[in-house]
């Protein structure tokens, strides 16, 4: 399958453990390269559906200078929003702890940016999910703060850990989005590239 980017060294550019192994089981030959230092504001009036696409874009401006001729490069980016608000990653244990009494027992989206580019074309797509948590107890937030890696995913949450299986009521979209890389998506993008 996608054959026509064999004229390509496909690259990650991402430092996701998640979305790596998104990428590796769609079968494609790929490197991961990540820069540090890319800008990731965005302005206080943008619509939180629009920030991932956003923030893609600007990783893929960052990765433009230091790509090869026949790179095809994937950048992107996923944030949570709750009643409007962007959760990003937290900074700290408490914040963490925080992000997930809000999130317990409601729904919350979380939106992936995608820019898949080369030297002669550019593509950008979002993808969005919803999800709906079951009500957590302080225990249980406690156990997962504790036990999982919180601080380095938007909202506080990977779904493909214990708190997937324990809190996750329901998904209306795609659960890979929520991983990380909308797979469906990419896989046409990459085969209409």
């Amino acid at each position: 399958m996608l054959e026509n980017l064999q004229k390509y060294n496909v690259v990650l550019a991402s430092a996701s453990p998640r979305r790596k192994e998104l990428l590796q089981r769609l079968g494609l030959p790929f490197k991961v390269r990540t820069l540090l230092g890319i800008d990731e504001t965005y302005p206080p009036t943008l619509a939180p559906s629009e920030i991932a696409e956003l923030i893609s874009r600007k990783k893929a401006d960052g990765y433009r200078l230091s790509m090869l001729p026949d790179d095809l490069i994937i950048c992107a980016d996923t944030i949570v929003c709750f009643e409007g608000k962007v959760l990003g990653k937290p900074r700290s244990v408490e914040e963490a702890k925080g992000m997930l009494h809000s999130l317990s027992g409601h729904s919350h989206d979380v939106f992936t940016g995608v820019t898949v580019f080369s030297a002669e074309k550019s593509v950008s797509f979002t993808a969005a999910s919803s999800v709906k948590f079951a009500q957590l107890s302080e225990e249980e937030i406690d156990f997962y703060v504790d036990n999982y890696l919180p601080l380095d995913k938007a909202g506080a949450y990977g779904i493909q850990d214990w708190i997937g299986i324990a809190a996750v009521e329901s998904i209306t979209g795609s659960y890979f989005n929520v991983v990380g890389l909308p797979m469906q998506r990419l896989y046409r993008a990459l085969k209409e590239f």
